[in-house]
């Protein structure tokens, strides 16, 4: 593939961090971004310093930047669930005030056709007592028609009455049921509000101690390759750093040219890469160094750690 341009700048290397920072005008004289690329026959860039330091500082800061996106983003949640308790103490209010209404309005239709019920029993009976004092059967017969009539709302209204005293005692066990349950919903709900306030608490405690903390390991990076680092971070989802795996970017698995992954795994190395594809800023850790059974068991008898060198 071709290679990205790319620039070498130098940084004066210092046992002190305070003084790599407070003489970064003239440790950094050049162009303000001097990670970018310029010459295209070498694909990465690098930058003299101390590696060891910088980059057990820029990890350093990378977990902690981890820690406090998650930290935000947790923090960015709990409003919704305070909202989502509050919720559901509030939809039981209204099972509670629905169920109410609803008995209400069965008990004032149960009063109307207990009403109609009545009145057409009334009119029932003063059709009947009028049957006996006419004098001709048309009169007779226009009677009993009515009767009929009456009796058959009579009825109808006995069948509606009988409906809203069934559905009145269904909305009383709802009633009762949801006024039941709303003192241990909102007993539930006032735990779960503590445990979420608290818990909100102790990450906002978190927070600041995490950002103090990044504010120390990031007043000893030099401020060109923290904001270098800053920037990759913007644009990659917060990651500005990435292992080496098997000779490649551990992030977007970018082939790592070979001389260059020899330069990382040297101890004494001083120079800093950044992802051929990616930018990330590369490091390099060492696998554990596997030791055979007999050499444990030696060094055991012989009371060295088979972790020490």
């Amino acid at each position: 593939m071709v290679c990205r341009p790319c620039t070498t700048q130098r940084f004066r290397s210092t046992n002190r961090c305070k003084s790599v920072r407070s003489n970064r005008r003239q440790v950094f004289p050049s162009s303000p971004s001097p990670l970018r690329s310029r010459n295209a026959s070498f694909p990465y860039v690098r930058i003299k310093m101390r590696m060891d330091a910088q980059i057990q500082h820029l990890v350093h800061l990378q977990a902690l930047d981890t820690r406090l996106a998650e930290l935000r983003n947790r923090l960015q949640a709990i409003p919704a669930q305070l909202a989502a308790v509050d919720a559901r103490v509030s939809n039981t209010r209204q099972q509670i005030a629905a169920a109410k209404e609803a008995l209400t309005a069965s008990l004032k239709d149960r009063k109307k056709y207990e009403m109609d019920v009545d009145s057409w029993k009334e009119k029932a009976r003063k059709y009947r007592d009028q049957s006996f004092e006419v004098k001709t059967n048309e009169a007779y017969k226009a009677l009993q028609h009515e009767i009929q009539h009456a009796e058959t709302q009579v009825a109808q209204a006995e069948d509606r009455l009988l409906e809203r005293m069934v559905a009145g005692e269904e909305y009383e066990r709802q009633v009762k049921t949801a006024e039941g349950s709303v003192n241990i919903v909102e007993g539930e709900a006032q735990a779960e509000r503590q445990k979420i306030q608290a818990e909100e608490s102790s990450l906002q405690q978190e927070l600041q101690t995490k950002e103090a903390e990044r504010g120390e390991i990031a007043s000893e990076i030099p401020e060109e390759l923290l904001g270098t680092y800053e920037r990759i971070a913007a644009r990659r989802h917060g990651i500005g750093l990435a292992e080496i795996r098997d000779e490649a970017c551990g992030l977007c698995g970018m082939r790592v040219r070979p001389h260059v992954f020899q330069e990382l795994r040297r101890s004494d190395s001083h120079e800093i890469f950044q992802c051929e594809s990616c930018t990330r800023i590369l490091y390099y850790v060492e696998p554990p160094v596997a030791i055979s059974p007999d050499a444990e068991s030696k060094a055991s008898a012989a009371g060295i750690s088979a972790n020490e060198p």
